[in-house]
C-alpha cells in the first residue's frame, strides 16, 4: 500500500510576519503521534524532481485526518514560498507521518526547549498531554529574536493560566526596551531548569542543528543529565 497521500488545505493563517499556518484534511485514516513530521510534495524542480520537505506537526493527534503546519517563509526557498501562495481547497501530495521525537512515558518532569517553527511538534505534545489533567509539571522555554516572532503565544500563554502545572518561558535574543520577560538564548536558563526539575527530567529540544548541539552538550555534559533523557530533533 502506498505511503503516499493527498490532503486538502482547509485553511490558513498569518502567525507572524514570516511564518503562515496551513491546516490540511488528510483523510480519516490520517494517524499520527505527536512530535512526529510529514513530507510535503510541491511543484517540479529545476531538475523536473518534485520539491519535498518535512514539516512537523503543530496540532494535536486527532481521529478526523486534520492537522497544522507552521511554515516559514525563506527568502528564495521555493517550496515555503509555494505553501505561503498556496490557496484554501487546494490539493497536496504528502507521505505518512514519522519520526521517532515523541514523548516518552509520563513519570517525571517534562522540560521543552525550542526556538522559532521548532516549537511546533513541541506544541502537539504539549497539546495532547493536556487533553487530560496533568501529573507532571511541564515547562515550555521558546527562544525567538524578538515579540513579535513567539509562534502560538495566546495558546501557551492561555495553557499556563489555566494549568498551574505548565509554565511558559518565552526567551528573546533581541529584546526590545519594554520587555518584561526572559532575555538572551535559551542555552542561557538551562542551569536553571535543571535545578528547577532536577537531572532525573524529561528534556526534549528541538530547533536548529546549532542550537539542539549545544543545549544537548550543555544538558549532557555540563549539568549531568543522562542520555537517556535528552530527546532532540534537529533541521536546517
Amino acid at each position: 500500500m502506498s505511503t503516499l497521500r493527498d490532503a486538502t488545505l482547509l485553511r490558513t493563517k498569518t502567525l507572524t510576519p514570516s511564518v503562515r499556518e496551513l491546516t490540511f484534511d488528510a483523510g480519516g485514516e490520517f494517524r499520527f503521534v505527536a512530535g512526529q513530521w510529514v513530507n510535503l510534495r510541491g511543484p517540479a524542480a529545476a531538475s523536473g524532481e518534485p520539491l519535498v520537505r518535512a514539516y512537523s506537526i503543530a496540532s494535536a493527534p486527532s481521529d478526523d485526518g486534520v492537522y497544522s503546519l507552521a511554515v516559514t517563509r525563506v527568502t528564495g526557498g521555493p517550496m515555503s514560498n509555494w505553501l505561503h501562495e498556496l490557496s484554501e481547497g487546494a490539493r497536496v501530495v504528502q507521505s505518512h507521518a514519522q519520526g521517532f521525537f515523541t514523548l516518552e512515558p509520563v513519570v517525571r518532569p517534562i522540560v521543552m526547549i525550542g526556538t522559532g517553527t521548532g516549537v511546533t511538534p513541541l506544541r502537539s505534545m504539549l497539546l495532547s498531554l493536556t487533553s487530560e489533567p496533568l501529573d507532571v509539571p511541564v515547562t515550555l522555554v521558546f527562544g525567538n529574536r524578538t515579540e513579535e516572532d513567539i509562534l502560538y503565544r495566546d495558546d501557551f500563554e492561555s495553557l499556563a493560566a489555566r494549568l498551574p502545572s505548565f509554565t511558559f518561558l518565552p526567551t528573546l535574543s533581541r529584546a526590545a526596551a519594554g520587555w518584561s520577560g526572559r532575555a538572551g538564548y535559551v542555552q542561557a536558563h538551562l542551569a536553571e531548569l535543571v535545578e528547577r526539575t532536577g537531572k532525573n527530567a524529561d528534556f526534549y529540544v528541538c530547533g536548529l542543528n546549532r542550537m539542539v548541539g549545544e543545549v544537548r552538550n550543555l544538558l549532557r555534559k555540563e549539568l549531568g543529565v543522562e542520555r537517556q533523557r535528552v530527546h532532540t530533533e534537529r533541521y536546517d
